[in-house]
């Protein structure tokens, strides 16, 4: 470094390294000049944080009762402004050292890495390599620091720099220890010049740094960073005012997660899972979820990547000091760091929910109804914890009140030797419909127990698990049902073989098969998927997201005990090419697709149902 003496000042000169980077953050980083602020706040907050520490080791320090504190002065008609805290301060070989060159070793992989990228940059790139301080060349002409060391007797001084070759340092009288740094801001950055606009970047940004700070004589971090406090110096009014502060909602939570996690990875997190869900919480899933801190310093609001998917309905904020300070959004989206701290997070927040379902039914279960339509989602995404996921679905089922929900451990817990060992389910709109169906009669006759899915995404998860605790896990409309032996009551073989050949002939194509049903106790025809089908829930949920999706052809079953089907059995033997016959069939046909949701001509269906109406009561 070449020195070159002054009567007032001493003048030095940047070293080269020290001028690329200058050059490059007053002419390139101009995304986010806001980003200066956060900077100066966390190097103060730095400085006092050392002279904490200092003061329990060192009796002598100037202004030992100073209280520790930031303050910011702007004057909106001139443009200046001014930062200044109580802290540590700094020597001239400081000024030298810190503000002359850089010290980091990776400042010119740092100026590399702006070279080779300058149509990306990124101002929260400025502070990876510590080099926050010099963000402010964007915004203003010329830096003035006024500083002083905390030893008493020590010199102060005034560094003075425009960002260009040199800078300059002098000696001043300052009696406070400490640093403040003042400078006038560019003309397109007046609207920097407000305390409104500087209380509103602190608030993002600087809200829960350790120390008062002071906007003119107003105190703006309010806040208390409660994730830095131990757990039982907690009430829970703070937990519910710091809630509300993050999340904006009115509501308290119903819960929360406390960690301070030491090892391999540190960091603290308070987590908070919502009373309420919002109108769609699946949408709601991808805006803002937790907020990212280093040392309390805000980094980002919306850290998608610490939480997958179908926890991210999660509010509340993670500091971890293993991340660089201004870290860009890049880096952490890629951070070996990120993913651990979100193993670790999603781990903590599963066991939070299994100490709920085990201890406190009617708090997991407000949880379930709000959340489990994106929760169960994690049964396809996350498969490293999908058997503890697995464990913490509920539904109702044909052994539960409505709106009373059950475990697969309590089904299995229940099943007889009806099961055959196997968990049965059935899908549709609503309970009442889904009890309504014609497949659920031999279950209800032989004390069955079926989960009823009336929740559009269990049909993306349930299929999918396959079974439980070794029992498979099958849709009643895939099931295969035992032949009862002995039943008098069904139309022998050779008929029942005519009457279902007379529905094959007449149905033809838009059947895959017709066949005698075992199923069926009251109705007398039902319609069924296929070996190879598609569950005809998840058909229609295909086609909700296809216009064009075809679903596979269905079986339909025939009741051969029902008194219709012995009527048409009978009528057939008399003249098979009745109208009545055939128009019974298709009516039959036509009623069973009315059940499913999929009959494409309901006119065709009303005006049958008509015409046979009129017949009957013709005299």
């Amino acid at each position: 470094m070449e020195q070159n003496k002054s009567m007032a000042a001493e003048k030095f000169e940047f070293k080269a390294e020290m001028k690329q980077l200058l050059q490059l953050i007053i002419h390139s980083l101009y995304t986010n000049p806001e980003i200066f602020l956060r900077e100066l706040v966390s190097n103060s907050s730095d400085a006092l944080n050392k002279v904490r520490f200092l003061k329990l080791t060192n009796p002598n320090i100037n202004d030992s009762d100073a209280e520790l504190s930031i303050k910011i002065n702007v004057n909106s008609e001139t443009q200046e402004f001014s930062i200044e805290d109580t802290g540590i301060g700094m020597a001239k070989e400081d000024l030298t050292g810190k503000l002359g060159t850089i010290a980091s070793s990776g400042t010119m992989e740092f100026i590399r890495q702006m070279k080779e990228n300058q149509q990306t940059l990124d101002a929260n790139m400025i502070g990876q390599f510590g080099v926050g301080f010099y963000s402010l060349f964007m915004v203003t002409d010329e830096v003035t620091v006024e500083t002083k060391y905390a030893e008493k007797d020590a010199q102060a001084y005034r560094w003075i720099s425009s960002g260009q070759d040199t800078f300059s340092i002098e000696e001043i009288d300052k009696e406070t220890r400490g640093t403040k740094i003042s400078f006038k801001l560019k003309e397109e950055y007046k609207d920097l010049a407000s305390d409104y606009r500087i209380k509103d970047i602190l608030q993002k940004y600087s809200n829960f740094v350790d120390f008062p700070l002071y906007v003119g004589e107003e105190k703006v971090n309010k806040v208390t960073a409660l994730w830095h406090k131990r757990k039982d110096d907690i009430q829970e009014e703070e937990l519910t005012d710091f809630y509300k502060f993050i999340s904006n909602d009115y509501q308290e939570p119903l819960g929360h997660l406390h960690l301070n996690i030491e090892g391999n990875i540190n960091f603290k997190a308070l987590l908070f899972v919502p009373k309420v869900a919002p109108p769609d919480v699946f949408k709601a899933s991808q805006d803002k979820s937790l907020q990212l801190y280093s040392s309390k310093v805000f980094i980002q609001d919306d850290a998608k990547n610490l939480l997958p998917d179908y926890l991210k309905f999660l509010k509340g904020v993670v500091d971890t000091e293993d991340l660089p300070l201004n870290v860009s959004r890049e880096v952490t989206q890629n951070s070996p760091v990120m993913a651990k701290i979100k193993n670790i997070l999603t781990g903590k927040i599963l066991g939070l929910l299994e100490d709920w379902a085990d201890k406190d039914k009617e708090k997991y279960e407000t949880f379930y109804n709000n959340f489990g339509s994106l929760f169960k989602t994690g049964v396809n995404a996350d498969f490293t914890n999908k058997d503890r996921i697995v464990e913490l679905l509920r539904f109702e089922s044909t052994k539960t009140e409505v709106g009373e929900l059950t475990s697969f451990n309590s089904y299995v817990a229940r099943m007889t030797e009806a099961n055959d060992n196997k968990v049965y389910y059935i899908s549709g709109n609503t309970r009442e419909s889904v009890e309504a169906n014609p497949n659920l009669e031999y279950f209800k006759k032989n004390k069955i127990e079926v989960i009823l899915l009336t929740d559009p995404a269990d049909i993306f998860t349930i299929p999918y698990i396959n079974e439980y605790d070794g029992k498979q896990i099958v849709s009643i409309d895939k099931a295969d049902i035992k032949k009862e032996e002995g039943n008098s009551d069904k139309l022998d073989e050779t008929k029942s073989n005519s009457i279902i050949d007379y529905f094959k002939e007449v149905l033809g194509e838009e059947v895959e098969d017709v066949v005698e049903s075992q199923r069926l106790v009251d109705s007398a025809v039902t319609l069924i998927v296929g070996k190879a089908g598609m569950d005809a829930h998840m058909e229609k949920m295909m086609q909700m997201l296809d216009k064009q999706f075809k679903g596979s052809k269905r079986i339909l079953e025939i009741n051969t005990s029902h008194k219709l089907i012995k009527n048409l059995s009978a009528l057939l033997e008399e003249n098979k090419e009745s109208d009545v016959l055939k128009e019974s069939v298709e009516q039959l046909y036509q009623g069973a697709l009315l059940i499913e949701g999929y009959i494409q001509k309901p006119t065709d269906f009303v005006k049958r149902m008509t015409e046979f109406m009129e017949k009957a009561t013709s005299k």
